[in-house]
């Protein structure tokens, strides 16, 4: 996909700079370990609620090893500005990554894996490898990416790729970073009797419709049910890969000096949750077991983390100097069960999707309330991705018959401008609050608080947001902050009216 975000570059990117980032009281034995999954719904394992039978026994085994958060969420719901987020402490629009693209050529925005391969760091990542290296100019020292990996499906090319880099860091006697990246459960999901993409292992189970869970986003379907258990088909199979690379980290004997992170890039590849910026579209799971220093079997339903405290948190723990005007902070502090200033608002975006014009989004949430700013919700516009399926060819067939659904359908393709919802009483984001009355403070505070970020981060959007209820004004600011989509409007006919 082609987005010009240059214009704001200048502005997102000012007053960074590079410089040396000294070590300030390393602890040279540290290992750190990212291990991802792609697009998997932090619900369907086992340690957060599901009832899926043997879903996840490894993760879960790795879960009651450390700590578990309840509150952990990714703040881009897309692949690569998700990963981004990740690599730069930073919110798409100050990286540059504002969607299927690259920081821009020269930038001056420091990687993590930069910060610490600069301090004798050894760098290494399996799979997603263009996904997850923002810029073009790094290379890792250590690369096998999906095609070398059973087309990032196969267990058993992961353990066997993860020994050998752990035997070459012995060997060089140096830590390393190890992005361990899954392509498990992203689409095309593992279907029973059917050719599986290249190199792919069989899941260790496979499940049937009448043994999964249907996330409550969507209506519970004969045909969502099908695609659903081909998911946790695949969800079985993020679980064995987990698990084999968990046992190279035991036999390298590196397992009590390394740092291990599991989390997910985004939510489930059907509608109302990737690529967008609901509750499902953005928690993720966040496990982290630190042998000595996280105690077993902790859990942590209080504190709000998300994915841009990232950087500055790992770089804590390898006691390397943060870069200045990082967006996140370190939560390094809860995994030692330590007192930290607790966050109130978690912040989330979406501006560039795989296909199409871009469709800016912002959310804010506080784990009780969240609210969605669609901007460009015009009544006209359709919203359209590449992750809908069999979920949701099963809905727009049974909207035609059900005014339900149809409600559903329309309003994932059209949106309203503003949506809020109470997380408490409905965390699959069912029921609109925005023009109910009662919540009509809480809903003015959860505005200003995100105009206050967009104005401390430099957001693009800004101007569009401050307009928002002025629709004389809205497609100027609109088009101004978005040119691309002005070309959308007038060259790809489907964006501005309904494709099918």
């Amino acid at each position: 996909m082609s987005i010009n975000y240059s214009k704001f570059l200048a502005l997102a990117l000012g007053g960074v700079i590079i410089k040396a980032y000294p070590i300030i009281s390393q602890d040279k034995n540290l290992n750190i370990l990212l291990i991802t999954a792609d697009d998997l719904d932090r619900n369907s394992l086992g340690c957060y609620g599901s009832n899926v039978p043997d879903i996840s026994p490894n993760i879960d085994k790795f879960a009651s090893e450390g700590i578990l958060f309840k509150h952990a969420f990714v703040n881009a719901s897309i692949c690569v500005p998700s990963r981004a987020v990740l690599a730069t402490g930073l919110y798409g629009h100050n990286s540059g990554v504002m969607g299927f693209m690259k920081m821009p050529e020269g930038s001056s925005v420091p990687l993590l894996m930069e910060l610490l391969r600069d301090n004798n760091y050894e760098t290494g990542i399996l799979g997603k490898v263009s996904h997850s290296t923002p810029k073009n100019d790094f290379t890792w020292d250590y690369t096998y990416d999906m095609h070398q990996l059973g087309s990032g499906r196969s267990p058993s090319l992961y353990y066997q790729k993860s020994i050998a880099f752990f035997d070459s860091c012995r060997k060089k006697n140096k830590p390393f970073y190890f992005m361990v990246n899954s392509h498990d459960p992203h689409r095309p999901f593992h279907i029973p009797g059917e050719k599986d993409m290249a190199g792919a292992e069989v899941p260790s189970r496979i499940y049937k419709p009448d043994e999964i869970e249907v996330p409550g986003f969507v209506p519970d379907l004969p045909m969502v049910r099908e695609e659903i258990s081909y998911y946790f088909n695949s969800v079985k199979r993020l679980d064995d890969a987990f698990g084999k690379v968990m046992q190279a980290l035991e036999e390298s004997g590196f397992k009590d000096n390394t740092l291990v992170i599991f989390i997910s890039d985004n939510g489930i590849a059907i509608p109302f949750a990737k690529c967008n910026t609901y509750y499902a579209s953005n928690y993720t799971p966040w496990l982290v077991r630190w042998p000595g220093v996280i105690k077993p079997g902790s859990v942590d339903d209080q504190h709000f983390i998300s994915a841009v405290d990232f950087l500055p948190t790992i770089l804590e723990a390898a006691g390397i100097e943060p870069p200045d005007n990082m967006d996140g902070t370190s939560h390094l502090a809860l995994y030692k069960s330590e007192k930290t200033k607790h966050k109130n608002y978690i912040f989330s975006q979406i501006d560039g999707k795989a296909g199409g014009g871009p469709v800016p989004m912002r959310g804010i949430q506080d784990g009780n309330f969240l609210y969605v700013f669609n901007a460009w919700a015009d009544g006209e516009r359709v919203y359209v991705n590449n992750n809908e399926g069999m979920t949701m060819r099963a809905m727009e067939k049974e909207a035609m018959n059900n005014p339900d659904v149809k409600k559903r359908v329309d309003l994932f393709r059209y949106r309203k401008q503003e949506e809020f919802f109470n997380l408490q009483t409905d965390p699959d984001c069912l029921v609109d609050l925005i023009n109910i009355a009662s919540h009509k403070r809480k809903i003015k505070v959860m505005r200003k608080e995100l105009e206050k970020w967009m104005i401390k981060t430099n957001d693009p959007l800004l101007e569009v947001y401050r307009n928002r209820h002025s629709p004389e004004k809205m497609p100027e600011v609109f088009y101004k902050a978005y040119p691309e989509a002005m070309e959308w409007d007038k060259d790809k006919k489907h964006y501005s009216k309904r494709a099918r």
